[in-house]
């Protein structure tokens, strides 16, 4: 069966929305690269994005086994006429890369390349990565390059749409860095408050005992008693803090097995009992999985911090088309239209706008003393 690579308007709707659909930036690079060797049906394929040095800062291929790139070799600071695009936005259609005068030769385990297309994808008058192409599958005219006219101008539709997926996954991290020094900043805010009231209690209380110690012996040993129980309240606020500034080995291990060692701290840390169960669910984007992990955090802070919930139950399964999570307290309870005014509160807006930055919903339900219901879908999964 001959290779018949993919052709017209259906063909370059597919390759647009495959780049807009992700966030992370490493996954909008691999998804650039893939769609343009598709689309325009060559061997090979990458994108540089640069540094402040005249070099890459990332460079994606596709096209080149993970064995052949590892036989390559780190890329060197000078990259020839790859580098020359960074700063010459010019487009270069090269019949044979390597009569190039620019061309400084590669290592050994290289792939062998021939005709070339390379172009500049740029953010207005910067230029924000480079697209390369090389060996087009089709005859080569004498002397030739395979990559034609219409190749150039099919590969400039497709850079400037890459151009607005790159900037929009610069901001998403922008957002999502902004997000977490918030979080941090709130966190060490409370944990300042709660354990410096529970240590400042703690030295008076033990001041008083040291006080008793000879005239009242039997008081004294109230008040050591009492150092003993906010020693231990200091500990537990300490643990839920620890649990929540330590990122996530989300690569590592996966949402299911992260989200059941946290609570498990959780319901070792605190009075109330947390639980966790999950059922088919499996592996999500990313993007969607930190989501879902802060979103149970926030969740599981609220529930432990605020409500005096003495069971907290948390649950990620399907349910249809979507992932599922649920977190459940049988706390004091809220009225949903006074604190959506005043939302912040309880971080409803933070994690709403999780929620919505990875596609998924948000809801709440609640009332005074019949504890809260935070429910979050995600597509997929």
């Amino acid at each position: 069966m001959s290779h018949r690579p993919p052709s017209g308007l259906a063909a370059v709707s597919a390759a647009l929305l495959a780049m807009s659909r992700h966030l992370e930036m490493g996954d909008v690079l691999k998804t650039i690269v893939a769609s343009a060797r598709e689309l325009l049906d060559a061997e090979y394929a990458a994108l540089g994005v640069p540094d402040d040095h005249g070099g890459f800062a990332q460079f994606v291929v596709d096209g080149v086994s993970d064995a052949q790139w590892k036989a390559i070799g780190p890329l060197p600071r000078q990259h020839g006429i790859l580098a020359a695009m960074l700063s010459d936005a010019t487009p270069q259609r090269l019949a044979d890369v390597r009569t190039d005068p620019r061309f400084e030769g590669w290592p050994d385990a290289h792939p062998d390349m021939s005709d070339f297309l390379g172009l500049p994808i740029q953010d207005g008058d910067e230029t924000i990565g480079a697209l390369f192409l090389a060996n087009k599958r089709c005859p080569k005219p004498s002397g030739g390059c395979g990559f034609t006219e219409a190749d150039e101008e099919l590969l400039g539709i497709l850079a400037q749409h890459a151009a607005i997926a790159l900037t929009n996954a610069r901001l998403y991290e922008r957002s999502r860095e902004l997000t977490i020094a918030e979080e941090r900043s709130r966190l060490a805010h409370e944990l300042h408050d709660a354990v410096s009231q529970k240590l400042f209690s703690l030295r008076l209380t033990a001041q008083a005992a040291t006080a008793l110690v000879d005239r009242d012996p039997a008081r004294a040993k109230g008040e050591l008693q009492q150092v003993a129980v906010l020693a231990a309240e200091a500990v537990e606020e300490l643990r839920a803090a620890v649990v929540e500034l330590r990122p996530a080995a989300l690569d590592e291990d996966g949402l299911i097995a992260t989200l059941r060692n946290q609570i498990r701290v959780l319901d070792r840390a605190h009075a109330a009992r947390v639980t966790f169960e999950s059922s088919g669910v499996r592996a999500l984007p990313s993007a969607q999985e930190e989501a879902l992990l802060r979103v149970a955090q926030e969740a599981l802070h609220n529930a432990l911090r605020h409500a005096e919930a003495a069971h907290v139950s948390v649950s990620l399964g399907r349910q249809g088309p979507a992932t599922v999570l649920r977190v459940v307290d049988d706390g004091s309870g809220f009225d949903v239209h006074t604190v959506r005014r005043e939302g912040r509160h309880l971080g409803l807006v933070s994690m709403r706008h999780r929620a919505g930055s990875v596609g998924g919903r948000l809801t709440v339900v609640s009332e005074p003393g019949k504890g809260t219901t935070i429910q979050m879908e995600v597509p997929g999964g």
